[in-house]
């Protein structure tokens, strides 16, 4: 666990250090979201019921638009190379990069949420559990993006390559987190969506460090 904290505190120190990593999907988030009226209507008929399809589908473009350079960084200085041969736990090295993924580009999402979805005309059962749905499913979408990410680790202009490969696997995701939202709006039960979110959740945070670590290494090969 030690060696966990050292890695995702280096890891947070190099993104600081490098603010566009950071405001680059932040900003897309605000932009694209703040589009969506101007392009459609600013009436709260037509806006409430795409909301939550709107802030989900913008959230998950903003965190797959920094995944490219998860392990890109690292690669280029070598450090990738020592991660794969050190004695230390390869999957618990990658879980401490896909941590600190979650907390720069996750975290402000969740935080910017509520404001955007006033902006769309949600209600209060629609921002309570748009909130839920996002804390659950965005440590899922930096977990399955990791996979992709450590696939083409190596591979130049490779974001096309990682969206083809992560796409089908957040539409899942995508679906139930935002009909979650949808149907609270209505008063319908979400029991179903919230528990398929939690067993991704689950899922991914027990398979995605192992599974990256296997692609790391035939990728380093």
């Amino acid at each position: 666990m030690n060696i966990y904290l050292q890695a995702l505190k280096r890891d947070l120190r190099i993104a600081i250090r490098n603010p566009s990593s950071i405001l680059n999907p932040l900003l897309f988030f605000i932009i694209s979201v703040s589009l969506f009226p101007l392009a459609i209507s600013s009436e709260a008929t037509i806006l409430s019921p795409i909301g939550s399809g709107i802030i989900w589908v913008t959230s998950m473009l903003s965190m797959l638009l920094s995944l490219n350079a998860l392990f890109h960084h690292d690669f280029e200085n070598g450090v990738l190379e020592q991660m794969v041969i050190s004695h230390h736990s390869l999957p618990l090295l990658i879980l401490s990069k896909i941590t600190a993924h979650w907390i720069l580009t996750g975290i402000p999402i969740i935080l910017l949420s509520p404001l955007f979805g006033l902006f769309l005309f949600l209600d209060n059962n629609g921002l309570y559990v748009l909130m839920i749905t996002l804390l659950l499913a965005t440590p899922s979408l930096s977990l399955i993006g990791a996979i992709g990410a450590s696939l083409i680790v190596g591979i130049k202009n490779s974001g096309m390559l990682l969206s083809l490969l992560i796409l089908p696997l957040y539409i899942p995701i995508l679906i139930f987190a935002s009909s979650a939202v949808s149907q609270a709006q209505f008063g319908l039960g979400i029991t179903g969506q919230l528990y398929f979110l939690a067993t991704v959740l689950i899922v991914s945070l027990m398979s995605a460090p192992f599974i990256s670590g296997i692609a790391l290494k035939i990728s380093l090969e």
